[in-house]
C-alpha cells in the first residue's frame, strides 16, 4: 500500500478536522443548561454522552476494513455528511429522544471518519498537527459557543450544524484519496468485513496490539468520567455559568494546541511512545485527585489545564504505537481503535452519570483509579 504525501492531504484534512471540532465545541457550553431544561438527571446527561458509542462501537470494526476496501475519501466525506445531520437533528430537537437520535447519528459519523495513512517516519508529526487542529476548533468553538449563547441557547447548534455543512463540502472537493485503485482492489479480494459485533473484536485480543487496545478503551473508560460531567460538576457545586465553563474549556484546548503543533513529535521521538504514555496516564490520575480538593475558578481552571496538558500528549502517542504496529492493515486498526474508544465512551458517561446522582465527586475518584489501573497495564508493555 503506497504512503501518502503529507504535505499533500494534511492541510486538507486539518482543515476538515477543525470544522468538525468546531462544531463539537460549539455545543460544549450550552449542553449543561440545555439538559436542565429537558428536567434531565446526571443519569440521563450520562446515558446521552454514552449513546453516540453504540453505534460507533458497533460500526467501528466494519468500517476500519470499509476505509481499505472503497477509499478513505468516501468515507471521510460520509462522515461528515452524518454528522452534519446529527447536528441539525440536536438543533430542532424538541423532545428528548431527538436528541438521543442525534447522539447516535454522530457515533455513525465518528465510526466513519478513518484517519489516512502517513509514512512511518511522519506518524508522530501527523497525529501531533492533526491533533492540533482538532483541538484549535475546540477552542474557538466554545469561546464562540458561549458568546452565541448570549442570543439564544440554540443558536450555537445551528452553527454546529453550518460549520458541519461546510467541512462536507471542502471534503467533498478538496481531500485527496490516498489509496489507489490497486490497493482497494486488493483489500476487496481478502473479503466483505466482518458482520458480526463479537468477532472482530475478538480477534483483535489475539492481535500483536490487543494490550494497546485495552489500555485505550480504559483510558477512555477513565476519562469519560471526568469529560461527561464535568460541566454538571461545576454548575451544580459551584453555580458556574456557559461562560465560565466556556473559558475553562478554551484555556485547555489552546494548551493542547500549542503541544500538539509544536512538541508532541519532538517529545515522543525524544522519550519514546511508551514513556510518554505512562507518565500521562500517571499525570492524569493524580490531576484527578487534586481536582475534588480546590474550589475557586482559577484553580480549577489550572487543574483542568493541566489535565489538557497531559491528554494532548497521550492520544498522539497511543496512535502513533498503534500505528507503527499496523502495516498495511491501518484502516483495519484505525477502526478497531475507534471501537474500543467507543466502548469506553459507552460505559465510561453511564458510569459517571450513575455515580453523580450518587455523589458528585464520584465519577472523578472513580475516574483517578481507572486510570491508574491504565497505567499499571502499560507497565507490563515492551
Amino acid at each position: 500500500m503506497p504512503q501518502i504525501q503529507p504535505k499533500k492531504i494534511l492541510p486538507l484534512l486539518m482543515i476538515n478536522m477543525f470544522i468538525v471540532m468546531l462544531g463539537v465545541g460549539l455545543v460544549t457550553p450550552i449542553l449543561p443548561a440545555l439538559i436542565t431544561d429537558f428536567g434531565a438527571s446526571g443519569q440521563t446527561i450520562g446515558f446521552l454522552v454514552a449513546a453516540y458509542g453504540i453505534t460507533q462501537f458497533v460500526l467501528s470494526p466494519i468500517t476500519g476494513k470499509l476505509s481499505d476496501q472503497y477509499g478513505r475519501k468516501l468515507l471521510i466525506v460520509a462522515g461528515v455528511a452524518v454528522f452534519a445531520l446529527a447536528k441539525i437533528i440536536f438543533a430542532i430537537g424538541s423532545e428528548l429522544w431527538m436528541l438521543y437520535g442525534s447522539r447516535l447519528l454522530e457515533g455513525v459519523a465518528a465510526a466513519l471518519l478513518v484517519p489516512p495513512m502517513m509514512a512511518t517516519e511522519e506518524r508522530a508529526k501527523g497525529n501531533g498537527l492533526l491533533g492540533a487542529a482538532m483541538s484549535l476548533g475546540f477552542v474557538i468553538g466554545p469561546g464562540l459557543g458561549g458568546l452565541l449563547a448570549g442570543y439564544g441557547l440554540r443558536v450555537p447548534l445551528y452553527a454546529a450544524a453550518g460549520a458541519a455543512v461546510l467541512a462536507v463540502i471542502i471534503s467533498a472537493i478538496g481531500l485527496p484519496e490516498p489509496l489507489t485503485k490497486d490497493d482497494m482492489i486488493a483489500a476487496r479480494a481478502k473479503g466483505a468485513p466482518e458482520l458480526s459485533i463479537l468477532r472482530p473484536y475478538a480477534e483483535s485480543l489475539k492481535s500483536d496490539y490487543a494490550a494497546l487496545y485495552m489500555i485505550v478503551f480504559v483510558m477512555t473508560f477513565g476519562l469519560a468520567n471526568f469529560e461527561s460531567v464535568f460541566g454538571l460538576y461545576v454548575t451544580n457545586r459551584f453555580q458556574f455559568t456557559p461562560q465560565a465553563i466556556s473559558v475553562i474549556l478554551t484555556a485547555g484546548a489552546v494548551i493542547g494546541v500549542g503541544m500538539q503543533a509544536l512538541l508532541v513529535a519532538r517529545v515522543i521521538k525524544t522519550f519514546g511512545e511508551q514513556r510518554v504514555i505512562q507518565a500521562s496516564l500517571l499525570f492524569t490520575s493524580f490531576a484527578f485527585a487534586v481536582l475534588l480538593l480546590v474550589r475557586s475558578f482559577w484553580t480549577i481552571f489550572l487543574v483542568t489545564s493541566c489535565i489538557f496538558f497531559a491528554m494532548s500528549l497521550l492520544r498522539p502517542a497511543l496512535n502513533t504505537r498503534i500505528s507503527k504496529m499496523a502495516g498495511n492493515e491501518q484502516g483495519a486498526a484505525a477502526g478497531m481503535n475507534n471501537a474500543y474508544v467507543s466502548l469506553g465512551n459507552i460505559l465510561g458517561p453511564s458510569l459517571a452519570g450513575l455515580l453523580f446522582d450518587v455523589n458528585v465527586v464520584w465519577p472523578f475518584l472513580a475516574g483517578c483509579f481507572i486510570l491508574l489501573v491504565t497505567f499499571l497495564m502499560t507497565l507490563r508493555l515492551k
